[in-house]
């Protein structure tokens, strides 16, 4: 199988690529020859999944970073892009950073019986699920690690246009990070940065089934989607593997929907 990224010395950066969209990513391009690094956080419980997960990856023959660490903790961030700076060495770049953070709170607007949401949720909520991208994006840029044809990919969900309930903060995270993502493509151009965002359907990930009624949710998909089933983590790596790719140079700035037509009702 021809691979696009072999013997390139080309990296992919996953911020939550431990599971979900994250991982379906960096498994795709690993296939094809990308190195990986993935940053990501979960307890020693989880870990044992998560290496098996890693190991199908490092199974590509790539070149293979994780660090379990907290993402949002700007002294670790530093760190780590020292570490990834030394491995890489001066031939190295990274090709591509992919924001799949997926930390927000899921609390109402309003209840009589459970708490609602404040002000520091909203805060905790957008600085996690996107502001971090620009401060990571900003951090490797500044350490001219990226590539002279580096691509920014961030994932955006329909609640970035309308409102589900308890999704309030998330919601607000997603336009936020929409916002940067554009942003990027704007500013950095001039260096040869690309930046999308893929607005996934409604894929049956950890981050889904934290929501309140998520069952009620894919029930609601299966019948919207005109292809009767929900988004796979797959799909959307797919479409992130094309992205990377020399033919998708020209895409910058836009929200690319992966959902197999399921906006469309």
């Amino acid at each position: 199988m021809y691979k696009d990224f072999q013997d390139k010395n080309e990296w992919a950066i996953i911020l939550g690529g431990s599971s979900g969209l994250g991982l379906a990513t960096a498994k795709k391009l690993a296939k094809h020859g990308m190195n990986i690094c993935v940053v990501h956080r979960n307890s020693r419980v989880q870990m044992t999944a998560i290496e098996k997960d890693f190991e199908d990856v490092k199974n590509h023959q790539i070149r293979f970073l994780s660090y379990n660490i907290d993402a949002l903790n700007p002294d670790k961030r530093t760190e780590i892009i020292h570490e990834i700076k030394q491995e890489i060495g001066n031939l190295g770049t990274i090709k591509t950073l992919i924001h799949s953070i997926a930390k927000g709170n899921l609390k109402p607007m309003f209840s009589n019986e459970n708490e609602v949401l404040q002000n520091d949720d909203f805060q905790i909520t957008i600085n996690a699920m996107a502001i971090s991208l620009y401060d990571w994006f900003k951090a490797i840029f500044e350490a001219k690690l990226f590539s002279d044809d580096a691509r920014i990919v961030s994932f955006t969900s329909e609640g970035n246009v309308k409102p589900w309930e308890n999704y309030a903060a998330v919601s607000a995270a997603k336009v936020t990070l929409e916002a940067i993502t554009r942003n990027i493509a704007l500013e950095f151009a001039k260096f040869g940065i690309k930046a999308n965002c893929i607005q996934a359907g409604v894929t049956n990930t950890k981050s889904l089934n934290r929501i309140p009624n998520s069952d009620e949710i894919k029930k609601h998909t299966l019948v919207r989607n005109p292809f009767e089933r929900l988004t796979t983590p797959e799909d959307v790596a797919n479409v992130v593997y094309l992205m990377v790719k020399e033919e998708s140079k020209w895409m910058n700035g836009t929200i690319l929907k992966v959902d197999g037509g399921e906006s469309l009702r």
